[in-house]
């Protein structure tokens, strides 16, 4: 049993950081695992250790690769066991070095990827609205030592990729983008992943679609998808024959397996996503000083994070001390992605001044809050957590002055 019943909150000393009793008696996370067809899963198990092929491109991960190439429309799919591997091998590929400009509203990876390969990450602002990279902020960061751009599609909500194009080319840079939040989603009418001259996937167990852990990189470049193969196998092209530099990020057979079973249930895991978002939509409307954010609706989407916008100067109180409620009553919500790449190590030491470069990062990784969704939650869930919300801003006052005795 999930819900707690008969624990409406009626006065602030019903809240569980107050000492009341929880809202939930499990914690809703914002990236409980989705399954697939447990069945399905099992059998394919089953099919592996018959065929006794664990890992090295077995059948599970050739299947795969197929499977997510046909879906996107792109002609390579290469699988790696993670999507931060994903990465430096597509950067590596790509042969970037020296400065390569990136939003510092990503995750940690996007950055440690290319200063693990003593590349500098440029942080570069973002845009309030669609809180991806802001191209109007992107040349004149741009140097002699300058050699690419990656954007992030963050929330899946794709970045500007017309306007980074036309940069890239103007200025002789390569172009990828970190595409990890974005499995299922469309640009123009055109699904993310063949933009660019390599986008990156991630099927973490905390994305919508998931292989336990794993990533991709997809692309259009013949020459690019060769070479990767190399990389992702310590450059063996053949028995006994190393003819590139390589690392081991091979996929295995069992985290391909469950990527199969994931992607049978896609359209079924968008579906429920897309339902818990206009749930929340409709709960959540018309109250000032929460802004919910909204995805475009002629574009396709995976609907895999519900983002709220906190805006303290309203609602009298912080971003952070909802998160404290919300966590106290086992709704694990959280911050990202705070307090942003720059404000952490080892860039904070390396550029101690960026702040000042980005304002819309600042303003943003202190206001946003995601809330629970997936295959876990409802609708009954989601107005409780809903409710929850509205009776916190209700009582602001009170809570604030119960905090100061």
């Amino acid at each position: 049993m999930t819900l707690i019943s008969d624990n409406l909150k009626t006065k602030i000393e019903d809240l569980a950081i107050f000492g009341g009793k929880p809202l939930f008696s499990e914690k809703q996370h914002v990236g409980r695992p989705n399954l697939g067809d447990r069945t399905q899963f099992l059998n394919r198990i089953n099919d592996m250790l018959d065929l006794n092929w664990l890992t090295n491109r077995g059948p599970f991960v050739k299947e795969f690769e197929q499977k997510i190439a046909d879906y996107l429309g792109v002609k390579h799919c290469v699988s790696v066991c993670n999507a931060t591997i994903a990465l430096e091998l597509a950067i590596r590929a790509l042969e970037l070095t020296g400065e390569v400009i990136i939003p510092s509203f990503t995750f940690i990876a996007t950055a440690h990827a290319l200063q693990w390969q003593e590349i500098t990450p440029v942080f570069c602002d973002i845009d309030p609205i669609t809180h991806t990279i802001d191209p109007d902020k992107i040349e004149s960061m741009i140097t002699p030592r300058t050699t690419g751009i990656i954007g992030v599609h963050v929330w899946g909500q794709p970045c500007n990729i017309e306007a980074l194009t036309t940069i890239a080319k103007k200025h002789n840079l390569k172009l990828m983008f970190d595409a990890a939040h974005a499995m299922g989603c469309s640009y123009q009418g055109k699904m993310i992943g063949s933009f660019g001259d390599a986008e990156v996937l991630s099927f973490h167990a905390t994305k919508f679609l998931n292989s336990f852990e794993g990533g991709a990189i997809v692309t259009n470049n013949d020459e690019l998808a060769e070479k990767l193969i190399l990389m992702e196998n310590f450059g063996f092209s053949g028995l006994d024959n190393v003819i590139y530099i390589g690392t081991n990020g091979k996929m295995s057979e069992v985290c391909a397996a469950m990527g199969l079973t994931s992607l049978e249930s896609i359209n079924e895991f968008i579906e429920i996503n897309h339902q818990n978002y206009q749930c929340y939509q409709q709960e959540l409307k018309d109250i000032k000083g929460i802004k919910l954010f909204t995805y475009n609706q002629q574009e396709q989407c995976n609907y895999q994070y519900i983002v709220l916008e906190i805006d303290e100067e309203i609602t009298n109180i912080s971003r952070d001390k909802f998160v404290d409620i919300l966590t106290a009553e086992n709704i694990i919500a959280r911050r990202y992605f705070y307090p942003g790449c720059h404000r952490m190590q080892p860039y904070k030491s390396y550029f101690p001044h960026a702040g000042l470069l980005l304002p819309e990062t600042e303003k943003l990784s202190n206001k946003v809050m995601l809330l629970p969704t997936g295959v876990n939650m409802n609708p009954d869930k989601i107005i409780k957590i809903t409710d929850l919300i509205k009776f916190i801003l209700d009582n602001t006052c009170s809570i604030a002055n119960k905090d100061n005795k």
